[in-house]
């Protein structure tokens, strides 16, 4: 699918305030929460995240979505990583 694609599917499963985010190689997250629901779709390179004591790394092409107020953790790739981001 093309980003213009991913975009449109978000919309119309409610998400909002949609953009794509870039992190640097190795970047770091600790843990932390969100406000609301969260989709990430990767574009490019990998990110590793660990919530509810499972670590799932996600490559180019896949999604996850993190529920409000999930306290979870995310480590970025050696090459780093672009995703797309929607919230509801």
């Amino acid at each position: 699918m093309t980003e213009q694609e991913l975009e449109a599917q978000l919309l119309s499963e409610g998400f909002t305030g949609i953009f794509v985010h870039r992190d640097s190689p190795n970047t770091f997250y600790p843990d932390h929460t969100h406000s609301g629901i969260t989709a990430h779709i990767v574009l490019d390179g990998e990110i590793t995240v660990t919530s509810e004591g499972q670590t799932v790394t996600y490559k180019t092409g896949e999604r996850f979505d993190v529920p409000s107020g999930e306290v979870h953790s995310a480590s970025i790739g050696p090459e780093g990583c672009r995703y797309m981001i929607g919230e509801k």
